[in-house]
């Protein structure tokens, strides 16, 4: 299996978002250098986070690394130009020798849509046109394409190639069934975001993706399956949630008045914290049952960890993520060899 990190870049009160970006970097070189195979990035256009430009800081990030894989998580297609987005990774994957990969999705929030022109009533129409001109555009050198959205392309060349045949394209899918099956019928590899709920629930989801891929006469047996996680590492457990909830409380109630959830509570997030619970948040062997635990549900090939879901003490991620590398890792790769 595949372990990785994803983070949205929060912003600390009163730092700034270029302290955030400089910690960044040293957060994805460690992770490089304890052995984590994937790094991703998140794209919003907000205050609360530093991150609107994904491929830039993945192209710096790929000057300070040399192994771990580097992916958006996601990017916003539906707001952005498929040809704008192709080109950028393709030149993150030449700095970084053929690491890049893109997580495309439709967003989690929505201030993207009018701060590029776009109707967000057009949200699904607009994610599944410029993902075929993305898939489209990673085919071929010299694409002639129509769409509804976007100017069309008339026998033109997209530069630069990446050095990778084709950029892996994930599809990231949160709670839409539609979303599963569409991943699946254009035999495309899956990130299902579990950040709440028990996990057993989203089994159908992956039966929808894997049904997906059969009806349109894909292999599913041969497609990736990744699970996006909220989580955080500690010698100790306790440690582990007292590091972790504070700023996990403060984002997720913030949000949750902006989408109707209730406040987050401490004996939610204890009990979201137990085996099949959706955070990933303990000393190294209580993430490494519940990792195998998912995986006997799930077979999946990847696992995500964001580790600040809130802005949290950049030495604390350090630690978190030092231990993910050196005792997590090891132990869930020996387990789920082939």
């Amino acid at each position: 299996m595949e372990l990785g990190i994803y983070t949205f870049a929060e912003v600390t009160p009163g730092t700034g978002a270029g302290e955030r970006l400089r910690n960044l970097m040293e957060e994805i070189e460690l992770a490089d250098q304890v052995g984590l195979d994937v790094f991703g990035l998140g794209e919003h256009h907000r205050r609360d986070y530093a991150i609107s430009a994904p491929a830039v800081v993945l192209a710096a990030a790929s000057q300070r690394t040399k192994r771990i894989r580097l992916t958006s998580a996601v990017t916003v297609l539906s707001s952005d130009d498929p040809v704008r987005v192709f080109q950028a990774f393709s030149t993150v994957d030449l700095l970084s020798g053929g690491r890049a990969e893109i997580m495309a999705g439709r967003g989690s929030f929505i201030e993207s849509y009018p701060l590029f022109g776009y109707n967000f009533e057009d949200y699904d129409a607009l994610f599944a046109e410029k993902l075929n001109l993305l898939l489209e555009l990673r085919e071929a050198e010299r694409v002639t394409w129509t769409g509804k959205h976007r100017a069309p392309l008339d026998d033109l060349g997209i530069y630069p190639r990446p050095e990778q045949r084709r950029i892996p394209v994930w599809i990231a899918v949160g709670g839409t069934p539609q979303s599963a099956v569409r991943a699946g019928s254009l035999g495309l590899p899956m990130a299902l975001a579990i950040i709440g709920g028990m996990p057993e629930r989203f089994a159908t989801f992956v039966d929808l993706y894997r049904e997906g891929a059969r009806r349109a006469g894909k292999d599913s047996a041969s497609l990736k399956l990744g699970i996006n996680s909220h989580g955080f590492i500690a010698t100790t457990s306790q440690a582990a949630a007292d590091a972790f909830f504070p700023p996990y409380s403060e984002v997720m109630t913030r949000i949750g008045r902006e989408r109707g959830w209730p406040p987050s509570t401490r004996a939610d997030f204890d009990a979201s914290r137990q085996l099949r619970g959706a955070n990933f948040v303990g000393a190294p062997q209580e993430i490494i049952d519940k990792i195998l635990f998912q995986h006997e549900i799930f077979n999946h090939d990847r696992f995500l960890m964001q580790m600040s879901v809130g802005p949290t003490p950049h030495a604390l991620l350090m630690k978190s993520i030092e231990l993910f590398g050196t005792e997590v890792a090891p132990v869930i790769r020996k387990a789920t060899a082939p």
